[in-house]
């Protein structure tokens, strides 16, 4: 990921690198949607071993595509040969590092989605069996990738017009509705479906304000690194984010951990917002 977002920050002008993100973000949720329906048709004619075979096909073709497009891109040309290293300190001063502080409070209060599929199958054995219940929830979370789908690129012509980080700060608020919504619950899948379709429109905000904001605020030379430092706050707060509550979805009850997660968004919408403040303007976007 970290070297696919450098790709795109290089191929595209930096006044849509919210739209080229949001974009991105959205053929990736429609992806998530569109992909396993034909792997269910064929693990119905074929086998599951047939199937994971079929995959490859579509996986060399995506690696063929890629090759062919930075093959026909025109990218600057260094003469000078640059050792390879990691660098980190330089990025954690100015506006990055700032940004990066806001990106940590909402990465960790990003918890993996199998806790929402979870916490709907749980909820859904009052009037279901278990079997119905997960088909329910698995429908549900469809939603959840609808919903990232339709807003990605939407926030992300937003960001551009005013500033990504603004857009990370809504995809917070977004999160902490949908997951106060999950703290209350409700057995019956059409009430449960908004808790879904917010954290949708939470993550589908999130993901692509935070590409667009650090494609714009790192320096061209150190890019890469800082995309594989977004990467490694992104793993690690959504390790922490599951751990805590799980960990609290165990010894108190599910809705203490969506309790915790609403609050960790809360906060990291305060602290986005008051990196927003500090952060230099935006570039205005291109008609």
């Amino acid at each position: 990921m970290p070297a696919r977002n450098a790709l795109l920050a290089d191929v595209v002008p930096a006044e849509v690198y919210g739209r080229a993100y949001g974009f991105e973000r959205a053929m990736d949720n429609l992806g998530a949607i569109a992909g396993p329906l034909p792997a269910i048709g064929l693990i119905a004619v074929t086998s599951i071993r047939a199937a994971v075979f079929i995959s490859v096909i579509p996986g060399l073709l995506s690696a063929v595509a890629i090759i062919y497009a930075i093959r026909h891109t025109a990218t600057p040309r260094q003469d000078r040969h640059q050792p390879v290293r990691i660098t980190v300190r330089p990025l954690l001063r100015g506006p990055l590092g700032r940004l990066m502080i806001g990106v940590t409070a909402f990465e960790i209060g990003n918890c993996a989605t199998t806790l929402l599929i979870l916490r709907a199958s749980q909820l859904f054995t009052a009037g279901h069996d278990t079997t119905a219940a997960t088909q329910l929830a698995l429908l549900l979370y469809i939603g959840y990738n609808i919903a990232a789908a339709l807003i990605s690129v939407p926030a992300g012509w937003h960001g551009d017009r005013y500033h990504p980080v603004r857009v990370l700060a809504a995809g917070a608020v977004l999160f902490a509705a949908g997951y106060a919504w999950f703290a209350v619950g409700s057995y019956r899948p059409i009430v449960l479906l908004p808790a879904f379709v917010l954290a949708g429109l939470g993550i589908g905000c999130g993901e692509t304000a935070e590409s667009a904001a650090v494609a714009s605020l790192a320096p061209g030379q150190l890019r890469g690194s800082a995309f594989g430092l977004l990467a490694t706050v992104q793993s690690a707060g959504n390790l922490i984010a599951s751990s805590v509550a799980g960990l609290l979805w165990t010894a108190a009850s599910p809705a203490a951990a969506f309790l915790f997660l609403t609050a960790a968004m809360l906060i990291a919408a305060a602290l986005t917002f008051t990196t927003f403040r500090t952060l230099p303007p935006a570039q205005p976007a291109a008609v």
